[in-house]
Protein backbone atom coordinates (compact mmCIF):
# COMPACT_ATOMS: atom_id res chain seq x y z
CA UNK A 1 0.00 0.00 0.00
CA UNK A 2 3.08 2.16 0.66
CA UNK A 3 4.70 1.97 -2.67
CA UNK A 4 1.18 2.54 -4.39
CA UNK A 5 1.14 5.70 -2.70
CA UNK A 6 4.25 6.64 -3.26
CA UNK A 7 3.49 5.67 -7.12
CA UNK A 8 0.67 7.98 -6.99
CA UNK A 9 2.42 11.23 -5.14
CA UNK A 10 5.25 10.88 -7.94
CA UNK A 11 2.83 10.77 -10.65
CA UNK A 12 1.09 13.78 -9.52
CA UNK A 13 4.29 15.57 -9.25
CA UNK A 14 5.08 15.26 -12.92
CA UNK A 15 1.95 17.33 -13.10
CA UNK A 16 2.68 20.06 -11.66
CA UNK A 17 4.75 23.10 -13.49
CA UNK A 18 7.82 21.77 -11.81
CA UNK A 19 6.98 18.46 -12.96
CA UNK A 20 5.78 19.07 -16.36
CA UNK A 21 9.28 21.35 -17.19
CA UNK A 22 11.60 18.59 -16.10
CA UNK A 23 9.49 16.18 -18.78
CA UNK A 24 10.63 18.56 -21.23
CA UNK A 25 14.10 18.65 -19.90
CA UNK A 26 14.60 14.99 -20.23
CA UNK A 27 12.70 13.93 -23.48
CA UNK A 28 14.54 12.01 -25.18
CA UNK A 29 17.60 11.44 -22.83
CA UNK A 30 19.27 8.29 -24.16
CA UNK A 31 19.37 5.54 -21.45
CA UNK A 32 23.02 5.32 -21.30
CA UNK A 33 23.07 8.88 -20.46
CA UNK A 34 20.41 8.83 -17.52
CA UNK A 35 22.73 8.40 -14.58
CA UNK A 36 24.66 11.92 -15.77
CA UNK A 37 21.56 13.81 -16.29
CA UNK A 38 19.84 12.39 -13.04
CA UNK A 39 22.93 13.72 -11.18
CA UNK A 40 23.05 16.96 -12.84
CA UNK A 41 18.98 17.32 -12.11
CA UNK A 42 19.31 16.86 -8.39
CA UNK A 43 21.52 19.58 -7.20
CA UNK A 44 18.19 21.71 -8.36
CA UNK A 45 14.70 19.76 -7.51
CA UNK A 46 14.09 16.85 -5.70
CA UNK A 47 15.39 13.26 -6.01
CA UNK A 48 12.08 11.56 -5.90
CA UNK A 49 10.75 14.05 -9.12
CA UNK A 50 13.78 13.53 -11.44
CA UNK A 51 13.73 9.83 -11.05
CA UNK A 52 9.63 10.00 -11.93
CA UNK A 53 10.29 12.38 -15.00
CA UNK A 54 12.97 9.64 -16.02
CA UNK A 55 11.11 7.38 -15.81
CA UNK A 56 7.85 8.67 -17.73
CA UNK A 57 10.19 9.71 -20.18
CA UNK A 58 11.48 5.62 -20.66
CA UNK A 59 7.83 5.10 -21.15
CA UNK A 60 6.84 7.71 -23.66
CA UNK A 61 9.58 6.59 -25.84
CA UNK A 62 8.23 2.97 -25.57
CA UNK A 63 4.66 4.36 -26.43
CA UNK A 64 5.94 5.86 -29.66
CA UNK A 65 5.47 2.60 -30.78
CA UNK A 66 2.07 2.31 -30.56
CA UNK A 67 0.80 5.88 -29.96
CA UNK A 68 3.15 8.04 -32.45
CA UNK A 69 5.75 10.78 -31.27
CA UNK A 70 3.08 13.24 -31.23
CA UNK A 71 0.97 12.06 -28.73
CA UNK A 72 3.03 9.46 -26.48
CA UNK A 73 5.12 12.56 -25.63
CA UNK A 74 2.28 14.46 -24.15
CA UNK A 75 1.01 11.34 -22.65
CA UNK A 76 1.18 10.34 -19.40
CA UNK A 77 1.91 6.00 -18.75
CA UNK A 78 2.58 3.50 -16.37
CA UNK A 79 4.63 0.21 -17.29
CA UNK A 80 1.64 -1.54 -17.50
CA UNK A 81 -0.24 1.09 -19.53
CA UNK A 82 2.20 1.03 -22.34
CA UNK A 83 2.21 -2.35 -22.35
CA UNK A 84 -1.88 -3.19 -22.51
CA UNK A 85 -3.07 -0.27 -24.62
CA UNK A 86 -4.12 -1.14 -27.60
CA UNK A 87 -1.96 0.31 -30.98
CA UNK A 88 -3.91 3.86 -31.95
CA UNK A 89 -4.07 2.54 -35.14
CA UNK A 90 -6.06 -0.32 -34.05
CA UNK A 91 -8.63 2.03 -31.54
CA UNK A 92 -9.34 4.32 -34.08
CA UNK A 93 -10.33 1.86 -36.09
CA UNK A 94 -13.14 0.50 -33.58
CA UNK A 95 -14.09 4.13 -32.52
CA UNK A 96 -14.86 4.37 -36.50
CA UNK A 97 -17.30 1.46 -36.48
CA UNK A 98 -18.92 2.46 -33.56
CA UNK A 99 -19.63 5.82 -35.00
CA UNK A 100 -20.78 4.87 -38.25
CA UNK A 101 -23.74 2.47 -35.95
CA UNK A 102 -24.38 5.61 -34.87
CA UNK A 103 -23.17 6.11 -31.57
CA UNK A 104 -22.30 9.33 -29.52
CA UNK A 105 -21.95 7.96 -26.14
CA UNK A 106 -19.52 4.65 -24.96
CA UNK A 107 -18.81 3.74 -21.46
CA UNK A 108 -15.71 2.29 -21.59
CA UNK A 109 -15.39 -0.46 -18.96
CA UNK A 110 -11.42 -1.23 -18.11
CA UNK A 111 -10.04 2.29 -19.41
CA UNK A 112 -6.53 1.38 -18.18
CA UNK A 113 -4.47 4.94 -19.46
CA UNK A 114 -7.45 5.90 -21.73
CA UNK A 115 -5.97 4.98 -24.92
CA UNK A 116 -9.25 3.89 -26.23
CA UNK A 117 -11.14 6.51 -25.12
CA UNK A 118 -8.79 8.46 -26.52
CA UNK A 119 -9.99 6.98 -30.00
CA UNK A 120 -13.58 7.44 -29.10
CA UNK A 121 -13.49 11.49 -27.98
CA UNK A 122 -11.76 12.30 -31.54
CA UNK A 123 -14.15 10.04 -33.10
CA UNK A 124 -16.53 12.74 -31.74
CA UNK A 125 -17.68 9.88 -29.33
CA UNK A 126 -18.86 10.86 -25.54
CA UNK A 127 -16.69 8.75 -23.21
CA UNK A 128 -17.11 7.52 -19.39
CA UNK A 129 -14.21 6.10 -19.01
CA UNK A 130 -13.79 3.74 -15.69
CA UNK A 131 -10.99 2.24 -13.88
CA UNK A 132 -10.65 1.05 -10.45
CA UNK A 133 -7.23 1.80 -9.85
CA UNK A 134 -6.42 5.53 -8.93
CA UNK A 135 -3.21 5.36 -10.33
CA UNK A 136 -4.40 3.84 -13.79
CA UNK A 137 -7.30 6.61 -13.74
CA UNK A 138 -4.78 9.61 -13.15
CA UNK A 139 -3.17 9.05 -15.81
CA UNK A 140 -6.25 8.50 -17.88
CA UNK A 141 -7.47 11.75 -16.75
CA UNK A 142 -4.51 13.38 -17.74
CA UNK A 143 -3.83 11.97 -21.17
CA UNK A 144 -7.41 13.18 -22.05
CA UNK A 145 -6.81 16.88 -21.15
CA UNK A 146 -3.06 16.45 -22.42
CA UNK A 147 -4.77 15.97 -25.83
CA UNK A 148 -7.40 18.53 -25.22
CA UNK A 149 -9.85 15.77 -24.94
CA UNK A 150 -11.75 16.39 -21.28
CA UNK A 151 -14.70 17.79 -22.62
CA UNK A 152 -15.15 14.84 -24.36
CA UNK A 153 -13.93 12.28 -21.51
CA UNK A 154 -15.07 11.57 -17.73
CA UNK A 155 -12.88 9.46 -16.33
CA UNK A 156 -14.45 7.86 -12.83
CA UNK A 157 -12.05 5.42 -10.40
CA UNK A 158 -14.75 2.72 -9.89
CA UNK A 159 -15.32 -0.88 -10.32
CA UNK A 160 -16.47 -1.59 -13.24
CA UNK A 161 -19.54 -3.47 -11.89
CA UNK A 162 -20.94 -0.45 -10.01
CA UNK A 163 -21.10 1.21 -13.63
CA UNK A 164 -25.09 1.79 -14.87
CA UNK A 165 -24.87 1.33 -18.73
CA UNK A 166 -28.57 2.16 -19.62
CA UNK A 167 -27.39 6.10 -20.33
CA UNK A 168 -25.04 5.04 -22.84
CA UNK A 169 -25.43 4.09 -26.63
CA UNK A 170 -22.53 1.62 -26.47
CA UNK A 171 -20.27 -0.53 -23.86
CA UNK A 172 -16.58 -1.11 -24.66
CA UNK A 173 -15.01 -3.82 -22.47
CA UNK A 174 -11.08 -4.44 -22.41
CA UNK A 175 -10.87 -6.67 -19.12
CA UNK A 176 -7.49 -7.73 -17.79
CA UNK A 177 -5.63 -11.03 -19.72
CA UNK A 178 -2.81 -11.12 -17.71
CA UNK A 179 -2.91 -12.94 -13.97
CA UNK A 180 -0.89 -10.53 -11.35
CA UNK A 181 -1.44 -7.31 -12.98
CA UNK A 182 -1.45 -5.24 -10.24
CA UNK A 183 -4.37 -2.25 -9.84
CA UNK A 184 -4.74 -2.80 -14.13
CA UNK A 185 -7.83 -2.47 -15.93
CA UNK A 186 -10.88 -3.58 -14.69
CA UNK A 187 -11.92 -5.06 -11.26
CA UNK A 188 -8.11 -6.43 -10.34
CA UNK A 189 -9.99 -9.79 -9.83
CA UNK A 190 -7.16 -11.99 -9.49
CA UNK A 191 -7.16 -14.98 -12.44
CA UNK A 192 -9.23 -18.19 -11.44
CA UNK A 193 -7.89 -20.09 -13.13
CA UNK A 194 -6.26 -20.25 -17.16
CA UNK A 195 -3.39 -18.82 -16.49
CA UNK A 196 -0.28 -18.25 -13.79
CA UNK A 197 0.56 -15.04 -12.27
CA UNK A 198 2.00 -12.60 -14.21
CA UNK A 199 1.23 -14.52 -17.50
CA UNK A 200 -1.27 -14.22 -19.95
CA UNK A 201 -4.70 -16.03 -19.25
CA UNK A 202 -6.26 -18.26 -21.85
CA UNK A 203 -9.60 -18.90 -19.90
CA UNK A 204 -11.71 -16.37 -21.12
CA UNK A 205 -13.61 -16.53 -17.78
CA UNK A 206 -10.21 -15.80 -15.75
CA UNK A 207 -10.29 -12.45 -17.73
CA UNK A 208 -10.73 -9.76 -14.57
CA UNK A 209 -13.60 -9.06 -15.06
CA UNK A 210 -14.74 -12.83 -16.68
CA UNK A 211 -16.07 -12.89 -20.20
CA UNK A 212 -19.46 -14.09 -19.28
CA UNK A 213 -20.08 -10.84 -16.99
CA UNK A 214 -18.37 -8.91 -20.14
CA UNK A 215 -21.24 -10.18 -22.50
CA UNK A 216 -24.23 -9.79 -19.88
CA UNK A 217 -23.40 -6.34 -19.86
CA UNK A 218 -22.87 -5.76 -23.11
CA UNK A 219 -26.43 -7.34 -24.16
CA UNK A 220 -27.46 -4.30 -21.58
CA UNK A 221 -26.44 -1.71 -24.25
CA UNK A 222 -27.34 -0.77 -28.00
CA UNK A 223 -24.47 -1.34 -29.54
CA UNK A 224 -21.28 -2.70 -27.45
CA UNK A 225 -17.46 -3.85 -28.62
CA UNK A 226 -15.61 -6.86 -26.11
CA UNK A 227 -12.02 -6.91 -26.65
CA UNK A 228 -10.42 -10.47 -26.70
CA UNK A 229 -7.37 -11.96 -26.65
CA UNK A 230 -7.15 -13.51 -30.41
CA UNK A 231 -6.77 -17.15 -29.37
CA UNK A 232 -10.20 -17.20 -28.23
CA UNK A 233 -11.97 -20.20 -29.15
CA UNK A 234 -14.30 -19.97 -31.51
CA UNK A 235 -16.83 -21.96 -29.54
CA UNK A 236 -16.31 -19.78 -27.04
CA UNK A 237 -18.08 -16.95 -29.36
CA UNK A 238 -21.38 -15.97 -27.48
CA UNK A 239 -24.31 -16.42 -30.41
CA UNK A 240 -25.35 -13.22 -29.89
CA UNK A 241 -22.18 -11.81 -31.06
CA UNK A 242 -20.07 -10.90 -34.36
CA UNK A 243 -16.67 -11.89 -34.38
CA UNK A 244 -14.25 -9.88 -35.66
CA UNK A 245 -9.95 -10.66 -35.53
CA UNK A 246 -7.83 -7.34 -36.14
CA UNK A 247 -4.25 -7.55 -37.67
CA UNK A 248 -1.65 -4.40 -38.17
CA UNK A 249 0.64 -4.52 -40.41
CA UNK A 250 0.38 -8.53 -40.64
CA UNK A 251 0.53 -8.98 -36.89
CA UNK A 252 -2.80 -10.18 -35.14
CA UNK A 253 -3.30 -7.76 -32.32
CA UNK A 254 -6.85 -8.37 -31.14
CA UNK A 255 -10.75 -9.98 -31.21
CA UNK A 256 -13.48 -8.01 -30.71
CA UNK A 257 -16.68 -9.45 -29.81
CA UNK A 258 -19.72 -7.06 -31.56
CA UNK A 259 -22.67 -6.72 -30.27
CA UNK A 260 -25.90 -4.95 -32.18
CA UNK A 261 -24.53 -5.63 -35.19
CA UNK A 262 -24.99 -9.10 -37.76
CA UNK A 263 -25.11 -12.10 -34.83
CA UNK A 264 -23.04 -14.77 -35.81
CA UNK A 265 -21.24 -13.00 -38.49
CA UNK A 266 -16.95 -13.85 -38.57
CA UNK A 267 -14.50 -11.37 -40.25
CA UNK A 268 -10.94 -10.55 -40.77
CA UNK A 269 -9.83 -7.14 -40.97
CA UNK A 270 -6.57 -5.85 -41.93
CA UNK A 271 -5.15 -2.88 -41.04
CA UNK A 272 -4.18 -0.06 -42.43
CA UNK A 273 -6.53 0.21 -45.05
CA UNK A 274 -9.04 -1.27 -43.32
CA UNK A 275 -9.39 -4.47 -45.56
CA UNK A 276 -12.39 -6.63 -44.35
CA UNK A 277 -12.70 -10.30 -45.35
CA UNK A 278 -16.30 -11.25 -44.35
CA UNK A 279 -16.96 -15.10 -43.39
CA UNK A 280 -19.62 -16.94 -45.62
CA UNK A 281 -19.48 -20.39 -44.05
CA UNK A 282 -17.57 -22.30 -46.94
CA UNK A 283 -16.17 -25.81 -46.54
CA UNK A 284 -12.85 -26.50 -45.47
CA UNK A 285 -10.71 -26.30 -49.20
CA UNK A 286 -9.31 -29.36 -50.35
CA UNK A 287 -5.64 -30.07 -50.71
CA UNK A 288 -3.80 -30.43 -53.99
CA UNK A 289 -0.44 -31.32 -55.26
CA UNK A 290 1.93 -28.14 -54.77
CA UNK A 291 1.43 -25.73 -57.77
CA UNK A 292 3.67 -22.82 -58.51
CA UNK A 293 2.65 -20.53 -56.08
CA UNK A 294 2.18 -20.73 -52.29
CA UNK A 295 0.26 -17.93 -50.37
CA UNK A 296 0.37 -17.23 -46.16
CA UNK A 297 -2.90 -15.95 -45.53
CA UNK A 298 -2.71 -13.09 -42.78
CA UNK A 299 -3.14 -13.98 -39.37
CA UNK A 300 -6.06 -12.59 -38.95
CA UNK A 301 -7.57 -14.55 -41.69
CA UNK A 302 -6.37 -17.54 -39.37
CA UNK A 303 -7.61 -17.13 -36.42
CA UNK A 304 -10.70 -16.34 -38.27
CA UNK A 305 -11.11 -19.34 -39.85
CA UNK A 306 -11.63 -17.64 -43.43
CA UNK A 307 -8.72 -19.44 -45.24
CA UNK A 308 -11.57 -20.99 -47.41
CA UNK A 309 -12.95 -17.99 -48.42
CA UNK A 310 -9.14 -16.87 -49.48
CA UNK A 311 -8.43 -20.10 -51.44
CA UNK A 312 -12.21 -19.24 -53.23
CA UNK A 313 -10.42 -16.28 -53.89
CA UNK A 314 -7.60 -17.54 -55.33
CA UNK A 315 -8.42 -20.52 -56.84
CA UNK A 316 -6.38 -22.68 -54.75
CA UNK A 317 -6.36 -25.53 -52.59
CA UNK A 318 -4.67 -26.62 -49.06
CA UNK A 319 -1.47 -28.21 -49.33
CA UNK A 320 -2.08 -30.33 -46.09
CA UNK A 321 -5.14 -30.70 -44.26
CA UNK A 322 -4.11 -29.32 -41.36
CA UNK A 323 -1.78 -26.40 -42.89
CA UNK A 324 -3.00 -23.28 -43.43
CA UNK A 325 -0.77 -22.69 -46.43
CA UNK A 326 -2.84 -22.05 -49.63
CA UNK A 327 -1.23 -23.40 -53.31
CA UNK A 328 -2.44 -22.34 -56.91
CA UNK A 329 -0.99 -22.37 -60.15
CA UNK A 330 -1.83 -18.92 -61.37
CA UNK A 331 -0.84 -15.40 -59.15
CA UNK A 332 -3.62 -13.73 -57.99
CA UNK A 333 -3.47 -10.04 -55.87
CA UNK A 334 -5.21 -10.75 -52.74
CA UNK A 335 -4.30 -8.36 -49.70
CA UNK A 336 -5.13 -11.28 -47.67
CA UNK A 337 -2.24 -13.42 -48.16
CA UNK A 338 0.88 -13.36 -49.19
CA UNK A 339 2.48 -14.90 -52.40
CA UNK A 340 5.51 -16.87 -52.71
CA UNK A 341 7.07 -18.57 -56.15
CA UNK A 342 7.87 -21.99 -55.24
CA UNK A 343 11.35 -23.12 -57.10
CA UNK A 344 11.78 -25.94 -55.21
CA UNK A 345 9.91 -28.95 -53.38
CA UNK A 346 12.38 -31.16 -50.78
CA UNK A 347 11.72 -33.57 -48.16
CA UNK A 348 12.96 -32.29 -44.64
CA UNK A 349 16.96 -32.51 -45.11
CA UNK A 350 19.03 -30.35 -43.64
CA UNK A 351 22.37 -31.39 -45.74
CA UNK A 352 20.82 -31.75 -48.86
CA UNK A 353 19.10 -27.74 -48.29
CA UNK A 354 22.84 -26.99 -47.22
CA UNK A 355 24.27 -27.59 -50.52
CA UNK A 356 21.34 -26.43 -52.89
CA UNK A 357 22.13 -22.92 -50.82
CA UNK A 358 25.83 -23.24 -51.31
CA UNK A 359 25.48 -23.78 -55.24
CA UNK A 360 22.75 -21.01 -55.42
CA UNK A 361 24.87 -18.77 -53.66
CA UNK A 362 22.70 -17.83 -50.96
CA UNK A 363 23.28 -14.92 -48.59
CA UNK A 364 19.96 -14.34 -47.09
CA UNK A 365 17.91 -17.27 -45.56
CA UNK A 366 14.00 -16.75 -44.25
CA UNK A 367 12.86 -19.45 -42.88
CA UNK A 368 9.04 -19.64 -41.77
CA UNK A 369 7.33 -22.46 -40.57
CA UNK A 370 3.93 -24.44 -40.13
CA UNK A 371 3.36 -27.33 -38.95
CA UNK A 372 6.81 -28.05 -38.08
CA UNK A 373 8.81 -28.83 -34.84
CA UNK A 374 12.45 -27.40 -36.52
CA UNK A 375 12.80 -24.11 -34.54
CA UNK A 376 13.56 -21.44 -37.49
CA UNK A 377 17.07 -20.24 -35.92
CA UNK A 378 18.13 -23.67 -35.55
CA UNK A 379 17.79 -24.72 -39.48
CA UNK A 380 19.62 -21.02 -40.09
CA UNK A 381 22.39 -21.64 -37.81
CA UNK A 382 22.89 -25.45 -39.55
CA UNK A 383 21.77 -24.74 -43.44
CA UNK A 384 23.73 -21.57 -43.83
CA UNK A 385 26.23 -21.35 -41.11
CA UNK A 386 28.68 -19.12 -43.09
CA UNK A 387 25.90 -16.65 -44.77
CA UNK A 388 27.69 -15.54 -48.07
CA UNK A 389 26.81 -14.27 -51.78
CA UNK A 390 24.00 -12.19 -53.29
CA UNK A 391 20.82 -14.29 -53.54
CA UNK A 392 17.84 -14.32 -50.86
CA UNK A 393 15.54 -17.75 -50.16
CA UNK A 394 12.79 -18.38 -48.06
CA UNK A 395 12.19 -21.79 -47.53
CA UNK A 396 8.80 -23.22 -45.48
CA UNK A 397 9.41 -25.76 -43.11
CA UNK A 398 5.88 -27.22 -43.43
CA UNK A 399 4.39 -30.86 -44.05
CA UNK A 400 2.65 -31.64 -47.81
CA UNK A 401 0.49 -34.50 -47.28
CA UNK A 402 1.21 -35.14 -44.23
CA UNK A 403 5.34 -35.56 -45.11
CA UNK A 404 7.71 -33.00 -43.53
CA UNK A 405 8.64 -31.02 -46.84
CA UNK A 406 10.95 -28.04 -47.74
CA UNK A 407 9.26 -25.69 -50.21
CA UNK A 408 11.44 -22.96 -51.08
CA UNK A 409 10.72 -19.59 -52.98
CA UNK A 410 10.46 -16.32 -53.26
CA UNK A 411 8.23 -13.55 -52.32
CA UNK A 412 5.85 -11.93 -55.31
CA UNK A 413 6.31 -8.50 -54.78
CA UNK A 414 3.05 -6.88 -53.80
CA UNK A 415 1.26 -4.74 -56.52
Amino acid sequence: MNDHLAALRAFASLLTPEGRALLDAVRGTDPADELAVATRLRREHPAELVSAALGQARLRQRAEAKFGAADAQRMFFTPNGVEQSTRATVAAYRARRLRDLGVTSVADLCCGIGGDAIALARAGIRVLAVDRDPLTAAAARANADALGLGDLIEVREADVVDVDVAPFDAVFVDPARRGGRPGGAGRGAPPRRGGAAGGRIFDPEAYSPPLSWAVDTALKAPHAALKVAPGIPHEAVPAEAEAEWISHGGDVKEAVLWFGTEPGLVRATLLPGPRTLLGRGLPDPGVRAVGRYLYEPDGAVIRAHLVAEVAEELDGGLIDETIAYITADALRPTPYASAYEITDRLPFNVKRLKALLREREVGTLTVKKRGSAVEPEELRRKALPKPQGPNAVTVFLTRVAGAPTMLLGQPVPSA
